[in-house]
């Protein structure tokens, strides 16, 4: 396929090949993936400045997305590449292949760097969803960041940089400038941007952001990051979100503050309690969905209120496909009881998907998260259960709102009234205005490039 970049894609290129340490936050369908291999032909095939190329992506994106891109456009016929996922001797032989370009998924990268036996001689790394790299305690950020500076070429892609506020920001951009703009330390870059939040005596459970503080984060990040926003510079369809109320009876409800004041509840005569405030978090989405789970791991039911909103949902779509997004498996297991839904959990239910073959389709956003083109196959997407995750939140969103998608894309929320989901909504709400204020911060004129 021939291969038209828009000017924002020219600029994105362009930028990567003069900066060898960049951060590139690209909003969900603008093509993060061709951008990069298009620098990367250019590094390594005709600039010869790169020999190998290492790419760590989500397991399902470095398996299927990147080899498709890669074999997809006219112009970078010529790369060569090889995936290195399956069994370790899959791995190693993948490894050892002579090629441009080595994809592989993030959660083997501590395995490749410390029990291989392979030499790490890459001279250029993408971190495809850079914001896995956000916890500088995993094994995956500290096995790279030991030869991190064996690497020249540093490329960190995401459209999520700071889902869970600016803390995120240290081990991404730690690991791609090894410290020198927001420090080596993270104890360091708490202190002086961030003041305690919540906390308890001594124990400090959250932080904010100094006054100016995020001002001053952005400014020393700019100078090697752009971000960009799909709606910036793509003709994406129109977009509505739509919040859908339902309400527990009395006695349900009841069932409910019993569990949030007491972090136990008998149900059915059996026992169910919450260890901590996590756990007691987890419960009660779960009964604002309609079941929970007891200690034996049995889903107990309290209320169908969120199934016969969505029957109303699917009975309004008139026939179009519908996309659900669950979260617990006592989700899935009553709405495939209910409605004649298939999972989308392979390339041929995917392929059917986009077909137009599935009237009703289920996903959990782990899974749908990253790489994953659904806007062919309808413009419907149903929350029935929520999730704190802003990142999965918004990658599960770009499924169906994305370039390609030619109708209007609804998004409905199924949110129980008194619960947790809530608190969800507005959570998910304040995190996007952190992580806006970031792209906005950094955003690329691609326009006054084009110009100059």
């Amino acid at each position: 396929m021939k291969y038209t970049p828009h000017d924002y894609q020219v600029y994105a290129t362009r930028f990567i090949l003069d900066h060898p340490v960049s951060a590139i936050l690209l909003a969900m369908g603008m093509g993060k993936s061709v951008i990069t291999l298009t620098a990367i032909f250019e590094l390594c095939l005709n600039s010869f400045l790169i020999r190998k190329v290492l790419v760590i992506a989500p397991l399902r994106v470095a398996q299927f997305s990147w080899p498709i891109e890669i074999e997809k456009w006219d112009h970078l016929r010529g790369l060569t590449f090889t995936v290195a996922i399956g069994t370790e001797q899959e791995r190693i032989h993948a490894l050892t292949q002579n090629v441009d370009v080595y994809l592989i998924n993030r959660e083997n990268v501590a395995w490749l760097i410390t029990q291989s036996g392979l030499p790490f001689d890459f001279d250029m790394v993408v971190i495809d969803e850079l914001s896995s790299f956000k916890s500088h305690q995993a094994k995956r950020f500290r096995a790279l960041m030991k030869v991190r500076p064996k690497v020249r070429r540093v490329v960190g892609l995401t459209g999520t940089p700071s889902s869970n506020g600016l803390m995120d920001l240290w081990a991404e951009f730690r690991l791609l400038d090894m410290g020198q703009r927001l420090g080596r330390f993270i104890g360091n870059y708490r202190s002086a941007f961030f003041e305690p939040d919540k906390r308890n005596a001594q124990m400090v459970f959250s932080y904010k952001p100094k006054p100016g503080a995020e001002d001053e984060i952005y400014r020393r990040i700019s100078d090697m990051t752009i971000s960009m926003k799909g709606t910036d510079y793509l003709k994406l369809p129109e977009l509505v979100l739509n919040e859908v109320l339902v309400r527990m009876s009395a006695a349900e409800h009841q069932h409910y503050q019993t569990m949030k004041a007491d972090m136990v509840l008998s149900l059915h005569g059996i026992e169910i309690d919450a260890a901590n405030a996590a756990a007691l978090s987890g419960k009660l989405l779960q009964m604002a969905n309609g079941a929970i789970y007891d200690e034996n791991h049995k889903a107990m039911h309290l209320h169908d209120r969120k199934l016969d909103a969505l029957e109303d949902l699917i009975e309004a779509a008139n026939g179009r496909p519908v996309l659900i997004a669950y979260w617990y498996q006592h989700d899935l297991e009553r709405i495939v009881a209910r409605f004649p839904a298939e999972r989308l959990d392979s390339s041929a239910s995917i392929r059917r998907w986009n077909n137009g073959e599935i009237p009703i389709a289920v996903i959990h956003p782990a899974s749908a998260g990253h790489g994953l083109n659904l806007q062919s196959g309808g413009a419907c997407l149903i929350w029935f259960g929520l999730t704190w995750s802003l990142e999965l939140y918004q990658q599960t969103n770009a499924r169906l709102w994305r370039q390609g998608q030619k109708d209007t894309v609804v998004i409905h929320h199924i949110i129980t009234k008194g619960t947790i989901d809530e608190q969800v909504m507005v959570a998910l709400k304040n995190k996007d205005k952190i992580q806006a204020a970031l792209i906005d911060a950094v955003k690329a004129n691609v326009e006054e490039a084009t110009h100059d």
